[in-house]
């Protein structure tokens, strides 16, 4: 290595942006593809491509910050503030979603009958398997801030500890929602009732299934000793991202589920 006069990450160079476009453009086809012709083969090719990208750049990632030390006071504060904006962003992309859903809701149209939910569609009902999956979230925010604190204290048993039972309860909620979807009595054809209530829904549980494998790259990185008390970004931004996810799914039970019902 070189040392350098600086403390700023020049990247070396990296053929996974690269890989990455091109899994990226391989999916959107065969997206298209599938949609198309029922074939989803080049959909899976371009998705394991992706896969196997992440991995690889994650790896690269975690070398540098964990053994190679070019994640310096000034890196971690960019990559900080790249999150935050990263979130923020986040949250915009589901805003669309509710004003998608409140748009339909609050001035119900004639084509559904002019009441919301529409005719013909039967609600889930809110109390039950959505409550469920609220507490399952809760309790995962609770257990990852237990893991945060735990870290910073530098309790290593009771960080591992926090983060299976994240990584647990992370399952366990797609799992509850899986089975909600296959019992579902309408689809996401059924009216702007159906589109509103999968698009949000489905592409929360997107980032739940996401955020999980955050969390999960996190606890094998901890148990492989890659964080310290004070040098652990890395799962400090899994941390953000999981409670980014809980917050937009309490605003999906009150209005979607609740309120919506």
């Amino acid at each position: 290595m070189i040392k350098s006069n600086h403390s700023f990450h020049l990247v070396d160079q990296s053929p996974w942006p690269l890989t990455g476009a091109t899994a990226a453009l391989t999916m959107t086809t065969g997206i298209v593809k599938w949609f198309q012709e029922f074939n989803m083969n080049l959909f899976i090719f371009g998705a394991s491509i992706l896969i196997l990208t992440c991995i690889q750049w994650w790896r690269d990632i975690s070398r540098e910050g964990a053994f190679q030390g070019l994640h310096t006071s000034i890196v971690m504060k960019g990559l900080r503030w790249g999150m935050i904006l990263f979130i923020t962003s986040e949250v915009l992309f589901f805003f669309s979603f509710f004003w998608a859903f409140f748009h339909s809701s609050l001035a119900p149209c004639m084509e559904i009958g002019m009441q919301w939910p529409p005719t013909g569609i039967l609600p889930f009902n809110p109390f039950q398997v959505p409550l469920l999956n609220t507490i399952i979230l809760l309790s995962s925010g609770v257990t990852v801030t237990w893991a945060h604190h735990s870290l910073m204290e530098n309790n290593h048993t009771q960080t591992t500890v926090g983060l299976m039972m994240t990584v647990i309860l992370g399952l366990y909620f797609t799992s509850l929602q899986a089975l909600e979807y296959w019992e579902s009595s309408f689809t996401i054809s059924d009216s702007a009732y159906g589109s509103t209530f999968f698009m949000a829904t489905g592409f929360h549980g997107i980032h739940v299934i996401i955020g999980t494998t955050f969390l999960l790259v996190c606890l094998i990185r901890h148990m492989n000793n890659h964080f310290s008390m004070d040098h652990h970004f890395g799962f400090e931004a899994a941390a953000w991202y999981w409670h980014f996810v809980d917050v937009v799914w309490l605003f999906l039970y009150m209005s979607i589920y609740w309120w919506g019902s």
